[in-house]
């Protein structure tokens, strides 16, 4: 995994493990890798593992088993969704609707690219 600059690690390791929620590479009640595993896997200290989980956490996307490990959440796909969209609306759009405005932009070119990268990409 290739870490940017400009967001924190585990926030991006939280990313990586909500993608695999998102994509049910790893489906509800499923365990994921431990602290340990994840650490070794990504080339990152555990303690920034260990971070990214308690969020997750919080959020109700997985779910510690004392002494067995940590596992998908039954509604995690719902709660990565609304953890991603609230991501998004705060960090992500203000800078697409300043482009979007800067560079005078109609959402009618916007409506079409989208529809086709959803029709190439899924």
């Amino acid at each position: 995994m290739e870490f940017r600059d400009n967001k924190a690690i585990y926030l991006q390791i939280a990313e990586y493990v909500c993608e695999h929620i998102l994509l049910e590479k790893w489906q509800a009640d499923q365990k994921i890798p431990s602290v340990r595993e994840m650490a070794v896997n990504l080339e990152v200290n555990p303690n920034t593992v260990m971070r990214t989980y308690e969020l997750l956490q919080n959020k109700n996307i997985i779910n510690n088993k004392r002494g067995i490990g940590f596992f998908v959440a039954d509604n995690a796909i719902t709660h990565v969704k609304s953890y991603r969209k609230a991501q998004f609306m705060e960090d992500d759009l203000p800078t697409v609707f300043r482009n979007i405005y800067l560079l005078n932009i109609d959402f009618e070119e916007l409506q079409t690219r989208y529809n086709t990268f959803v029709k190439e990409n899924f």
